[in-house]
């Protein structure tokens, strides 16, 4: 027997083991680090005993987490963590000069550098190109685009520096005694590549009071990943791959076809982003932290009010609070009121993408509120009953859903395009069908549809449930989550929606 043989071998292959090992710890451009991956769960099993041994321990705590977070994010975005060190560096030094200055003029200055360095920094990254290419168009140029690689989640923590500066100055809040902890306020992991944004005076407090995750928050945690794991990897990634065919060449696509591809988008980027929202707050609750709600049943709305008020709850009253309110919310009179409501919505949908196609959205959204709040005094006239609800609930979500075409398709030209098929290229006989060659896809969607539209105490009671329930109950559940992902995964993790925001 040749022994040198066999060390040999045995040397090679564990030198290529090792190798595949490490290389799964570092950053992979094409495989930036998911909530749905694996190799984020194997991590966060890892992560947490380690976690509750340190907790008591609040200095400790705060190192660990911040040295997980800065990983994640290395995971996710590369060296870009650099960026988001140096970033909480330069607003956490200006919030405290803020806070000891008693000069309004040196603090109000202080605010707006905090600020302008932010939207520079998020400028650069997000929209450089963009007004490059119309500035190219407009002088008829020849223009290369920069090689620019956008942060992940730069939006979110943008605008949670910008809040927390914005909070010192106007005394809502004392900045934190350390930088330790501002920074693990601005990359605390569950919501630090897509959202929810947090607010620094609800979250900060519960940093330090550092409190310890109930049974009712580990289980009620597990609960909500759960749902977000069924949402996001069965859901969302299973019905996007017929969305995708539609989005991706509409040229080719009927009316039923397209109009299906419409529904499909609707219900899959609310079940991505929502998805990853209750992962996120899952996460943080078993940690014992609370996040608050994100989406809160939005297609259920009856008005275009009602929808921002139910949709990325997170963002809209963010934009509420440092956009709107500042500009004047509904206190300069009702045309005044319009336009400021037209403005927050047009800086919303730039906020979501460097390009037109969102730029028109944010300002049909803005069109549309104005229009609702100018026939609000003739609304309240009509009397309520099943039919002029459904009637309200069905312009709302029509509305709703032809925007998203804008907001998913490639181009301007595609989004005019997808919704002239439905309202052209139209035929009846084509449903059933329809129906007939992707019966598991039109199930998928009649499912999270009616589950949608289930009352919020019952989804709260079936919490409960699960809360109280033996752990062989959990388990079963969870392995029963487990194998409906196996089932519908696709070849490759699919990427959040909102990680491009």
């Amino acid at each position: 027997m040749d022994f040198k043989l066999i060390w040999d071998t045995l040397s090679s292959n564990f030198d290529t083991l090792a190798g595949n090992v490490a290389r799964m710890f570092l950053y992979d451009p094409k495989a930036p680090m998911l909530f749905s991956s694996g190799f984020f769960w194997l991590l966060f099993l890892i992560f947490l005993p380690i976690y509750v041994l340190v907790k008591k321990n609040r200095m400790r705590m705060l190192l660990f987490v911040v040295a997980f977070s800065l990983y994640f994010y290395y995971k996710s975005s590369g060296l870009f963590f650099l960026m988001l060190i140096g970033t909480s560096l330069i607003d956490w030094s200006l919030s405290r000069i803020i806070a000891w200055s008693k000069n309004k003029k040196t603090r109000l200055t202080l605010m707006w550098c905090s600020i302008i360095i932010s939207l520079s920094i998020l400028g650069y990254f997000k929209y450089a190109n963009f007004f490059l290419w119309n500035w190219n168009a407009m002088v008829k140029g020849n223009f290369q685009p920069l090689d620019i690689i956008l942060p992940v989640g730069i939006s979110f923590y943008t605008f949670q520096s910008i809040s927390y500066v914005v909070d010192v100055y106007k005394k809502r809040i004392r900045p934190t005694r350390t930088w330790l902890e501002y920074i693990f306020f601005l990359s605390f992991f569950p919501a630090l590549v897509a959202g929810p944004i947090v607010r620094a005076d609800y979250f900060i407090p519960q940093i330090e009071k550092n409190r310890k995750a109930s049974g009712n928050d580990i289980w009620g945690g597990l609960w909500l990943i759960i749902v977000g794991i069924i949402k996001k990897a069965v859901i969302a990634d299973y019905i996007s791959q017929y969305n995708d065919l539609i989005f991706n060449d509409p040229t080719l696509y009927t009316g039923v076809q397209a109009l299906m591809g419409v529904l499909g988008y609707t219900m899959q980027i609310y079940c991505d982003f929502s998805g990853y929202s209750d992962m996120a707050i899952g996460l943080a609750l078993i940690m014992g932290f609370k996040l608050g709600l994100n989406f809160d049943s939005p297609y259920q709305s009856k008005n275009l009010t009602e929808f921002w008020r139910r949709w990325h709850i997170s963002l809209s009253s963010w934009l509420r609070d440092y956009v709107y309110i500042p500009l004047g919310g509904n206190r300069k009179g009702t045309i005044r009121t319009y336009v400021n409501n037209f403005l927050t919505m047009l800086i919303g949908g730039l906020w979501h993408g460097a390009a037109w196609k969102f730029i028109f959205w944010g300002a049909m959204h803005g069109v549309g509120l104005a229009i609702h709040k100018a026939c609000s005094p003739i609304l309240k006239l009509v009397k309520d009953n099943w039919f002029t609800i459904f009637v309200s609930w069905l312009i709302t979500f029509i509305y709703v859903s032809l925007l998203w075409v804008f907001f998913r398709a490639e181009s301007f030209e595609d989004s005019v395009l997808i919704i002239n098929n439905i309202f052209v290229n139209w035929d009846w006989n084509q449903i059933p069908q329809f129906f007939e060659v992707r019966l598991e896809w039109c199930v998928m969607m009649i499912v999270i549809i009616v589950l949608h539209f289930i009352p919020q105490s019952i989804a709260d009671k079936c919490q409960v449930l699960f809360v109280k329930s033996p752990w062989i109950v959990k388990l079963i559940c969870f392995l029963a989550v487990v194998q409906l992902v196996i089932t519908y995964m696709s070849e490759e993790v699919a990427p959040f929606i909102y990680f491009q925001f």
